[in-house]
C-alpha cells in the first residue's frame, strides 16, 4: 500500500500523548511502548516535527485547494518556531490520527474562509511551545539558565560563550520536554516570516508532476469505477441488465450503489465508462420528472410577498418609516443555481475490509469524510480512517457533503480486500452536485423630501443550505447563513450601512435541488442585491454612487475605508478612458472588508469588454500579502465566471448542462487586469478566499448601468443583450 503523503501512520505510531494542551512526552510506536523506533524523526509536538537532517515538518490539519492554506499556516508556525524557513516541508495528520489523540489538531474543516482565521492561534502556540522545549533542552545539556539563551532560525544559542546548537541536534531531548504552560505570542509587527510574500510550498510539486491529486492515485491491485445516479432528483434506480455488459473489454461487477445509482468496475476507468455508458439501465424518476427553472421561480416569486417571513435584522419601525415616506423605490433581482465545477471532478479510492476501511480523496473536511467512510463500512470511526490529498478545486462542493465517499465505500464493500478508486465523469459532476442556492430578493425604499433613505425592507425569497444539511442548526426557523453580509455585526459580515428603519427577512422556499455551500455562500447573491440596489438609489436621487455610500457609512469606518481605497486608487470623479465607465461595490462578509472598482466597455454590438477591476481587502492580519493578493485575483475569475456564464436550470426534472460547453466559464479573453489593495488594519483575523468574489459581479453590473443605462437585476449576464448609451 502506498501512502499518498510524506508519513504515513507509521509516523503516527511514532506520537506522544497529551499533555498540557500540546502532544509531547513518551513516544508509544502502536501505542504499546514507550520508545520511539530507532531512527525515527522526534516529535516536538502535535504540529513540529524535527529531522536530523533538520527538516522541519509542520502538520496542518486544514485542506490546500490552491487558497494557500498549507503555506499560510506553516509562515505562523515557523514564525513563532523561529525555524529555517528553506527547510520547512507539510504534512496532513489523519481524521483517524485526530480521532485517536482526543482532536489535538482541532477541526479539519476548510472553508467559509476559516483556514487561518480559525486556527492561527493554537497553530501559533505549538510553534511557540516547540521554540521553548528547543531552548530548554539545550539549557539542560549546557547547565546553563533559560533567560540566557536565544533563537536563531533552526539554532539555539548562548551568546555569552558562543555556543549553538541545531534544531536537529536537540530535537529528540527536546521531546522529552513538558510544554509550557504561558507561552507569549510575537507581536505581528515583529514577524519576519509571516506577513512577507514567501514562496508557496507546494508550487514545485505542482509543476514538475510529482503532486498526486485523487484522480491520480495508484496502487497495486487497484480497480476503477464509474457511476450513473438517476437524472431526476429524488428518483431511484429501478433495475439494469448487467448480463448486457458482461463481455465488454476489462469489466469485472456491475454494482448498485444506494438506491439510486449503479456503477460498473473494470479495470480501467474508460473500460467501466464505456460499459456503463452501455448499460441498459430503467430508472424510476419519482415526483420531480416535471419540475422545472420556471416553476421552482413562480415558487420563489410566492415569496417575496408572503406574510410569513424570518427576520434576520430589524432596526427601527419599518412600517411608520414607509409611511412616511414622500417617495418609494422597489426592486426585484434573482440569482440562479450553479455548480462548482471543480477543475478536478468528485473522486476517491477506497479499500474495505470486515475489519478495516481506508480512503484516499480529495476533501474540505477529513473529519466529515471520516464519518462518512463510517457509516458507508458499516465499521465503527476507529477501525476507519482518511488520507487527505490536495484538492483540484474545492469551493465548498468538498466539504459538508461526501457522497462520492460513501459511493466510493458501497462500491468496495462488494469487492473486500481490493482498492477501488471511483472517478465521476464531467456530466455526472455537473447533473448531481450540490448547488449555489438560488433566491430571489425584493427592496423597497422609502426617502424623505430630501432624498434621504429613511427605510428599506429586504424580503430574501429562497433556498436554505442549512435546512437540507444541518437541520439541526435551524432555530425558529433562521437560517443564519441566508442572511451573511446583512447583519448588525459579527464576523461573517455587517451590514455597514445606516437605515434608521430597516428590516431584512427571509421566506424559506426549498426547491427539491440539492443546495450546497458554493465559494462566497450567500454573501455572493447579498452583495450583488444590496450593492445594485444602492446604486439605484443613487441614480434615483441624482446623487454620485460614491457620494451615496460614504453618507450612509459614515459610521463604519472599516467599509469605507476599504472603500475610498479602491474609489482613491480608480480615480473615481475624474473621466475615464473615453468609453470607459466605472461601477462600485463593497462587503463585510468572511471575517474581512472588501471592495472593488470596475471599469467596462460595451460596443455597439453589445460585446461587454471588462478592463480593469481594483480590489481592496482589510483582512486584519496579511500573512502572506502574496498569497491574498493570488486569491483576489483567483476570486475574481470564480464570481466573473458566475456573473457572467453560471446557471444551472431543470427541464423535466433534470439537469440541462452537463459539460464545459453548457456550463462556460471565463477565458483569458473574458479576464481583466485586476489591482489588489491588501491594507490589514490590525485587530483582528479575517478571510481572503471568499469575500472578493462577492464584489466582482456587483461592480461590474453598476459600470455596465453606468455605461448602458440598463439595470441588470437577473444573472447571468449572457442571457442579457447590451446595448451602449447613444451617442
Amino acid at each position: 500500500m502506498n501512502a499518498p503523503h510524506p508519513w504515513s501512520r507509521r509516523l503516527f505510531l511514532q506520537s506522544s500523548a497529551v499533555a498540557g494542551g500540546l502532544m509531547v512526552g513518551f513516544h508509544v510506536p502502536g501505542f504499546a511502548a514507550e520508545t520511539a523506533a530507532p531512527g525515527t524523526p522526534p516529535e516536538i509536538n502535535a504540529w513540529v516535527v524535527i529531522q536530523p537532517d533538520e527538516t522541519v515538518i509542520i502538520r496542518i490539519a486544514r485542506s490546500e485547494m490552491g487558497q494557500g492554506t498549507l503555506t499560510g499556516l506553516a509562515q505562523l508556525v515557523a514564525e513563532e518556531l523561529d525555524c529555517d524557513w528553506a527547510r520547512v516541508k507539510t504534512e496532513y495528520p489523519t481524521p483517524g490520527q485526530n480521532l485517536a489523540r482526543n482532536r489535538i489538531w482541532g477541526s479539519f474543516s476548510t472553508g467559509g474562509s476559516r483556514g487561518v482565521r480559525e486556527s492561527h492561534d493554537y497553530m501559533r502556540k505549538g510553534g511557540a511551545s516547540a521554540r521553548l522545549m528547543l531552548i530548554q533542552a539545550a539549557a539542560d545539556e549546557w547547565q546553563l539558565p533559560v533567560s540566557e539563551l536565544s533563537t536563531a532560525p533552526g539554532q539555539v544559542r548562548h551568546a555569552a560563550s558562543g555556543r549553538s546548537a541545531t534544531y536537529g541536534q536537540l530535537a529528540a531531548k527536546a521531546a522529552t520536554q513538558t510544554p509550557p504552560a504561558d507561552i507569549t505570542l510575537k507581536d505581528p509587527k515583529d514577524w519576519k516570516i509571516a506577513g512577507r510574500p514567501f514562496k508557496r510550498l507546494d508550487t514545485r510539486g505542482k509543476l514538475d508532476g510529482s503532486q498526486v491529486y485523487g484522480i491520480d492515485l495508484k496502487m497495486p491491485g487497484l480497480l476503477n469505477a464509474a457511476i450513473k445516479d438517476c437524472p431526476v432528483f429524488g428518483g431511484k434506480l429501478k433495475s439494469f441488465d448487467a448480463a448486457a455488459i458482461a463481455n465488454k473489454p476489462g469489466v469485472r461487477k456491475v454494482v448498485p450503489v444506494g438506491d439510486s445509482a449503479v456503477a460498473v468496475v473494470a479495470d480501467t476507468w474508460w473500460h467501466a465508462k464505456t460499459a456503463l455508458d452501455a448499460l441498459p439501465i430503467v430508472w424510476d424518476e419519482g415526483p420531480n420528472a416535471k419540475l422545472d427553472s420556471e416553476q421552482i421561480a413562480a415558487m420563489l416569486k410566492a415569496g417575496l410577498d408572503a406574510p410569513e417571513a424570518v427576520v434576520g435584522q430589524r432596526q427601527g419601525d419599518l412600517t411608520a418609516g414607509l409611511a412616511g415616506a414622500a417617495r418609494r423605490i422597489e426592486a426585484v433581482y434573482s440569482y440562479p443555481h450553479q455548480n462548482h465545477a471543480t477543475m478536478e471532478t468528485m473522486n476517491a479510492t477506497a479499500r474495505w475490509t470486515p475489519e478495516r476501511c481506508e480512503v484516499w480523496t480529495p476533501t474540505q473536511n477529513g473529519e466529515a469524510a471520516l464519518a462518512a467512510t463510517a457509516e458507508a463500512a458499516g465499521l465503527p470511526p476507529a477501525q476507519c480512517d482518511v488520507y487527505k490529498l490536495h484538492l483540484g478545486g474545492g469551493f465548498g462542493r468538498r466539504g459538508a457533503v461526501h457522497d462520492w465517499v460513501r459511493q466510493t465505500v458501497a462500491i468496495a464493500r462488494a469487492l473486500p480486500g481490493t482498492p477501488v478508486k471511483l472517478i465521476w465523469s464531467r456530466e455526472e459532476d455537473m447533473q448531481h452536485g450540490r448547488y449555489h442556492p438560488i433566491t430571489q430578493c425584493k427592496f423597497t425604499a422609502g426617502l424623505d423630501t430630501k432624498g434621504q433613505l429613511q427605510a428599506l425592507h429586504m424580503r430574501i425569497s429562497g433556498q436554505s443550505i442549512v435546512a437540507d444539511i444541518f437541520p439541526q442548526n435551524i432555530k425558529n426557523g433562521l437560517d443564519p447563513v441566508v442572511f451573511q453580509g446583512l447583519n448588525q455585526g459579527g464576523a461573517e459580515g455587517a451590514f455597514g450601512y445606516a437605515v434608521p428603519n430597516l428590516l431584512i427577512d427571509h421566506a424559506m422556499r426549498n426547491p427539491p435541488v440539492p443546495p450546497g455551500f458554493w465559494r462566497g455562500v450567500n454573501l455572493n447573491q447579498n452583495a450583488i442585491y444590496v450593492e445594485s440596489f444602492i446604486d439605484e438609489i443613487a441614480h434615483a436621487t441624482r446623487k454620485d454612487p460614491l457620494a451615496l455610500r460614504r453618507e450612509l457609512l459614515a459610521q463604519s469606518p472599516k467599509h469605507l475605508a476599504v472603500l475610498n481605497a479602491v474609489a482613491d486608487k480608480a480615480g473615481w470623479g475624474k473621466p475615464a478612458p473615453k468609453g470607459r465607465y466605472r461601477g462600485l461595490a463593497q462587503i463585510m462578509g468572511f471575517g474581512s472588508y472588501v471592495a472593488a472598482c470596475a471599469e467596462v466597455s460595451v460596443a455597439k454590438d453589445g460585446t461587454l469588454k471588462i478592463h480593469k477591476i481594483i480590489a481592496a481587502t482589510d483582512p486584519g492580519h496579511a500573512v502572506n500579502p502574496q498569497q491574498i493578493q493570488a486569491q483576489v485575483e483567483g476570486s475574481f475569475v470564480y464570481g466573473l465566471s458566475a456573473a457572467l456564464f453560471g446557471e444551472i436550470t431543470l427541464k423535466d426534472g433534470r439537469v440541462q448542462q452537463d459539460n464545459f460547453h453548457t456550463y462556460p466559464v471565463v477565458k483569458m479573453e473574458h479576464m481583466p487586469q485586476v489591482e489588489s489593495i491588501v491594507m490589514p488594519s490590525g485587530g483582528f483575523w479575517g478571510g481572503v478566499g471568499e469575500p472578493t468574489i462577492a464584489v466582482a459581479a456587483p461592480a461590474v453590473l453598476n459600470a455596465i448601468f453606468a455605461a448602458t443605462g440598463q439595470r441588470i437585476r437577473d444573472l447571468p449576464l449572457s442571457r442579457h443583450q447590451l446595448k451602449p448609451k447613444a451617442a
